[in-house]
């Protein structure tokens, strides 16, 4: 497997990995916030997983901030991140991961946010943002999948309200809706 830049030749088959992972139609939510992400600017690293040349895992980098009491911090977004179903559970989401955050700190990015499972970000780099002094955009984000990457840029002043890039609150694509954020809670134990 290898993991380069994506180019834009490989949109439509990123589009297919993104739509197949998160089970959802050809034009669904999260590759309309792709899209939106590149259309904005607000794209800064898009990776892709390249096995036996087809594409089986994407993951993208974007612009966020957190709102610091000094100033705003540029920060970075690990989201979407997406292995095709047939591929899933072979270490391709690690390697891309571990690309992006390598990415991240070759950009000088002090942190990079995320929205996910607690059980598997954590033991990739990611920590529980909220005991670490970082404000979660929304209620609807259960607490313990807030987290972040703390990169060598980043100081301690660099804490506050984490704030997504408008692409994200357009697509609706902050924290769960119910009935899914009642099963979450429910399952988890954690309330957000």
């Amino acid at each position: 497997m290898e993991i380069r830049a994506a180019l834009a030749a490989d949109q439509s088959e990123i589009e297919a990995v993104a739509a197949g992972a998160f089970e959802e139609e050809t034009d669904g939510r999260i590759v309309r916030l792709l899209r939106a992400l590149a259309d904005s600017g607000a794209l800064r690293v898009s990776l892709v997983a390249v096995a036996e040349g087809e594409i089986v895992g994407h993951v993208a980098l974007s612009c966020s901030w957190v709102d610091a009491r000094e100033r705003l911090v540029d920060v970075l977004v690990l989201s979407p991140l997406s292995v095709r179903p047939d591929s899933q559970r072979a270490g391709i989401g690690t390697a891309l991961i571990a690309a992006a955050l390598a990415e991240a700190e070759r950009l000088g990015a002090p942190a990079v946010f995320l929205e996910g499972g607690w059980d598997y970000y954590g033991s990739r780099g990611f920590s529980a943002a909220t005991p670490l002094g970082f404000t979660a955009p929304s209620s609807r984000i259960p607490l313990p999948a807030f987290q972040v990457a703390r990169l060598s840029a980043y100081e301690a002043w660099m804490t506050g309200a984490f704030v997504y890039c408008d692409a994200f609150w357009a697509h609706d694509a902050v924290g769960l809706r119910d009935p899914l954020l009642a099963q979450v809670e429910a399952h988890s134990g954690h309330a957000g």
